[in-house]
């Protein structure tokens, strides 16, 4: 009988099947091992965007440079923006889904960024490591719920410049309080037979032209004990009256007066308040004027006032949250904020203006300390608050900034205008509780 059935099929080689897993297997472990291991930032290839404010690219390229040639699948692309409407160009490219991987902002900017900043990952600075690097002003500012949303690369905050020939000439000492710095103004106050100042002791009291009165006025409330959240009472009055006295009662400024910085720079002003980059300015407005700044005046020592206060204002890099090269461009802001790139980038900067930007490290503060601009600022760096109340950051019209502004604006003129100060803030706690709403900011 003739077989018909089907050939029997043959097993497939047993010792194949084996060599097959094992190869498998050993692909897998070398995705993994490359994945662990390889180096940080090499691992989003690409081009990453970054937009930058004052830095110009020949003080910033070379650090670029160092770090591409250590990570050359990755290329960095420094664009310097202008500062006009800043905030707003900067908000309109997230929403459209065209925002840079990394972005300079103000470190007021935080709350009206909160959905567009990364959450900085432990392996660029854990919390503690960063707490004990960064001044502590940037660790409140920078601090979103539980994570950091910022790096900065640069610090800076409001400081009193003195004209030296000025004070040399009178015999006056530097004042280290209010009250000194009140009394030496009406000193140095000079005016015609007409009763037109052509010496100015100090530029406070007014908002036309007092370049920086929302920091100074800021600087003044924090150091009252006020809450700024909640402008009223006494300690708000008393620091809203003082800052128009010296105007309104003293009369060593008035709105006859060109802006502040510009008064200073023409050797018309004894004392001014100013961030330590408006002295570029005063450089270029007058050569030959010879200043230099010193410590913030505070209030008198007392057991419920032991330590000094002053005010930050500065920027910080974020990453962009939705930037498909996050980890890249962290270990991008990571190399930055290294000591020795943060010495490069000052020498880079110091070779197109007087100095670089000042190093937001604590350990780097006595690089500093001694140096005639940034040495005030540094030196006070550690006592530093920080609040809305700030000018010059080009936030729009809608911006946290300019609206907050606006009502202490309202405030001071009122109060020069005859308004009692505590008539003059009623309207400013309402309208600084709604601008802080509008942003997701809890009033305690």
């Amino acid at each position: 009988m003739e077989n018909n059935l089907p050939p029997p099929k043959k097993e497939f080689p047993r010792k194949l099947i084996l060599i097959a897993g094992g190869i498998l297997l050993l692909i897998i472990l070398l995705i993994l091992a490359f994945t662990l291991f390889r180096p940080k930032g090499s691992e989003q290839a690409g081009e990453i965007v970054w937009w930058g404010l004052w830095e110009d690219n020949s003080a910033i390229q070379p650090l670029i440079d160092e770090y591409q040639a250590k990570n050359p699948k990755i290329n960095i692309k420094y664009v310097r923006q202008s500062k006009e409407d800043y905030r707003e160009r900067l908000t309109n490219s997230l929403a459209k889904g065209q925002g840079p991987d990394i972005f300079r902002f103000h470190n007021s900017w935080a709350s009206m960024f909160t959905k567009e900043l990364d959450k900085m990952p432990a392996s660029v600075y854990s919390a503690s490591d960063f707490a004990q690097k960064f001044y502590p002003v940037m660790v409140s500012d920078l601090t979103y719920g539980a994570s950091i949303v910022g790096l900065p690369l640069m610090y800076d905050g409001i400081t009193l410049y003195i004209n030296e020939e000025i004070f040399e000439k009178s015999g006056k000492s530097v004042p280290s309080t209010w009250n000194e710095l009140r009394q030496i103004a009406r000193e140095l106050t000079i005016k015609d037979e007409r009763n037109t100042i052509t010496q100015a002791g100090v530029a406070l009291g007014r908002t036309e032209n007092v370049d920086h009165w929302p920091e100074i006025l800021g600087l003044m409330m924090l150091q009252n004990g006020v809450d700024l959240t909640k402008p009223t009472g006494k300690l708000a009055e008393d620091a809203l009256e003082f800052f128009t006295l010296f105007s309104k009662d003293d009369g060593v400024w008035d709105t006859t007066l060109p802006s502040s910085t510009v008064a200073f720079a023409a050797g018309k002003t004894a004392m001014y308040f100013g961030p330590s980059w408006r002295a570029f300015e005063i450089r270029q407005q007058n050569p030959n004027l010879k200043f230099k700044t010193v410590p913030l005046p505070q209030l008198p020592k007392t057991e419920a006032n032991e330590i000094d206060v002053t005010y930050a204002s500065y920027w910080a890099e974020g990453v962009w949250t939705r930037s498909t090269k996050k980890a890249a461009a962290w270990d991008f802001l990571k190399f930055l904020s290294q000591k020795e790139s943060l010495e490069k980038l000052y020498n880079n900067s110091s070779k197109q203006r007087m100095f670089g930007e000042i190093y937001p490290m604590t350990d780097m503060e006595s690089l500093l300390s001694t140096h005639p601009i940034a040495g005030s600022v540094v030196n006070q760096a550690k006592y530093a608050q920080s609040w809305y109340l700030q000018s010059r950051t080009w936030d729009g019209p809608t911006g946290i900034n300019t609206q907050i502004n606006k009502y202490f604006e309202d405030a001071i003129n009122a109060v020069n205008q005859g308004k009692t100060p505590d008539k003059a803030l009623e309207p400013v706690a309402d309208g600084v509780s709604q601008v802080l709403s509008q942003y997701g900011i809890r009033i305690r």
